[in-house]
């Protein structure tokens, strides 16, 4: 055990605070705990979150947390940036060249085929008029018989009267139905380093997360009748990806800034720091 983790326990255990209690309240999972007290770091999802979680260890215990990193900055291991196999960037920035020239040639023939089409059109529109009206002033003039009117039918026809028939034959409007309420996603409050969002007029959660910046690490978890994480994993740049449940959920983003978070049609902000971040959805069913 490393002095760090002798410290942090020692604060945790003044405050009579169990390894549950304090999973429950960073929402850090029980494993990761006991790690950072016996100064396993490797069990961490990366070096980036070893820093976040010693924050909100140290935060949850009453102590300082920056005052906690900076006087164990030597032990705490520096996070470094990830390089995902540059041999395919290479071969993905040749593709993109590739693909971009495809691109700007179809781009310009499809320019040429336009212009061309439009100029046929404007000619074959004025050819067709040009031909109508020969058409029309070569027709003969003949001369229409006057038709005699309609005869006006008033009173009662076999004792209906026309009124009554008029009332019969209009139609009843159709009551055009109420348009369903918008889904509503609203911060109700902020609490312990977890943002907590009550999301109503909807039977179920539809989570879209899209990452826009570096790598991320995410994990999922269901507020069922019993607690169940869903995944847990890094995601890479531009990865997409749903979720759908009937009921609450709980996540956490080890860089906040790198993900974009929609939530049933709604912008959910999660943060412009790269830092962990945890929030919590309260499905509001009716």
């Amino acid at each position: 055990m490393t002095d760090l983790g002798q410290l942090l326990r020692k604060a945790r255990t003044e405050k009579k605070i169990s390894l549950e209690q304090l999973e429950e309240t960073t929402k850090i999972r029980k494993r990761y705990l006991e790690a950072i007290e016996e100064g396993n770091y490797k069990v961490l999802p990366g070096n980036f979150y070893v820093r976040a979680f010693i924050k909100s260890y140290a935060e949850a215990v009453g102590m300082d947390p920056n005052e906690v990193l900076r006087m164990y900055q030597n032990v705490i291991p520096t996070p470094e940036p990830e390089h995902i196999e540059p041999i395919r960037s290479k071969r993905t920035n040749r593709n993109t060249e590739k693909i971009g020239k495809y691109a700007s040639t179809i781009m310009m023939i499809s320019f040429v085929v336009l212009i061309l089409g439009i100029i046929y059109y404007y000619l074959n529109m004025n050819y067709t008029g040009k031909a109508n009206d020969a058409n029309s002033n070569n027709e003969p003039k003949r001369v229409t018989d006057k038709a005699e009117p309609a005869p006006t039918v008033t009173g009662d026809v076999y004792g209906v009267s026309l009124n009554e028939k008029k009332a019969e034959a209009t139609p009843t409007p159709t009551p055009t139905p109420p348009p369903a309420p918008k889904a509503e996603v609203k911060l109700v409050r902020s609490q312990g380093g977890t943002d907590y969002y009550s999301v109503s007029n909807v039977d179920k959660l539809n989570i879209e997360m899209k990452v826009t910046g570096d790598a991320c690490w995410v994990q999922v978890d269901s507020l069922g009748q019993k607690r169940e994480t869903l995944e847990s994993g890094t995601y890479t740049n531009g990865k997409t990806q749903t979720w759908e449940m009937p009921n609450s959920a709980f996540m956490i983003f080890g860089r906040s800034n790198a993900v974009e978070l929609t939530v049933n049609g709604t912008v959910v902000s999660v943060g412009d720091t790269p830092n962990a971040k945890r929030i919590q959805f309260d499905l509001q069913k009716a």
